[in-house]
């Protein structure tokens, strides 16, 4: 049932406007979006799964990334497939409960990316600025126990948002005007008054927002004052290059984040810095750690190698 019918009537599903303002580009923007997707995809997944194929790659900053691989995928999972069917899509139509695990992956996956890149600028302040004492300080045991403790937070935030969102009817529009469901929204459409979901996101989401950029920044000031000690050329370099990869990653996902959630008081949304923030970022991040990175490339070359050299003997075996 929907609001056209009766004002009475409650809203069990939403139609997701999306990009539907420009039925020319559907097939074009398709195309750009299928092919984010696949690469997205693979860069991501293919990353988790040399970093667990790879011995010398078991080490607390690529258990970080791993994980941060694994929630990218995760994220693009929740918004691409249901964004590449409403592009052909005759209603748009998705289900309240649908609309529900879309925002839920989507806010563990967001939730876990803060708590991560954080634990990595931690991980970077330790090598450089006590390197004598990094594998007692960042030891993989602990690097483990902090990237279960994220999916713990980032699930148990999820669901109080989400049981914040099932406490709301919806009697209103049933157009979200965005291509995912987002909290904001949703919010719009609600005929029960969100105050008490709006109270837990400065409870909650504020405060995990605050702790995560402060652990970045503090991170970051002792590392460029230490880098800025060094007397040897070479040593800054070695230094620089070690954090520049998620130096940049993190630049780029805080200054989407805060563009995103500026909107809050505005009562509008940014489409094109959602699409930036919630596809671009997780097909950029697997390129951001691996092109520049010796210990990526190298592993990426012994796979490739083995392989070859697997295909090789296996012919020789058939002959």
């Amino acid at each position: 049932m929907r609001m056209d019918k009766t004002n009475h009537s409650l809203t069990t599903e939403f139609i997701l406007v999306g990009f539907s303002d420009h039925p020319e580009l559907k097939t074009f923007l398709f195309l750009v979006f299928s092919v984010i997707y696949l690469v997205t995809m693979v860069g991501n997944l293919g990353l988790v799964v040399l970093i667990y194929m790879e011995r010398r790659l078991h080490t607390p900053m690529y258990i970080f990334l791993g994980n941060l691989a694994l929630m990218d995928s995760c994220c693009s999972c929740a918004i691409t497939p249901k964004m590449l069917e409403n592009f052909f899509s005759v209603d748009r139509r998705i289900s309240l409960y649908e609309c529900m695990a879309q925002f839920y992956f989507l806010c563990v996956a967001e939730t876990a990316d803060c708590f991560l890149l954080a634990a990595m600028a931690y991980d970077r302040y330790v090598a450089i600025c006590n390197p004598l004492q990094y594998h007692t300080m960042m030891s993989k045991k602990l690097s483990v126990q902090m990237s279960v403790g994220t999916f713990i937070a980032s699930n148990l935030h999820s669901m109080i948002h989400v049981g914040c969102l099932l406490r709301l009817t919806f009697c209103k529009s049933n157009r979200i005007d965005h291509f995912f469901c987002d909290i904001l929204p949703l919010y719009r459409l609600s005929c029960t008054d969100p105050f008490i979901n709006e109270l837990m996101i400065y409870i909650f989401s504020m405060p995990i927002q605050v702790f995560t950029i402060a652990t970045v920044l503090v991170s970051y000031f002792y590392i460029l004052f230490t880098i800025c000690k060094m007397k040897s050329k070479d040593g800054r370099g070695k230094a620089f290059s070690t954090c520049a990869s998620h130096f940049l990653s993190v630049s780029i996902f805080y200054i989407c984040l805060l563009m995103y959630i500026r909107p809050f008081e505005e009562g509008n949304k940014d489409i094109p810095v959602a699409v930036f923030y919630t596809i671009i970022i997780p097909l950029l991040n697997p390129f951001i750690y691996s092109l520049r990175n010796k210990e990526v490339i190298n592993a990426v070359k012994k796979v490739i190698n083995t392989y070859s050299t697997f295909k090789k003997s296996s012919r020789s075996t058939d002959h």
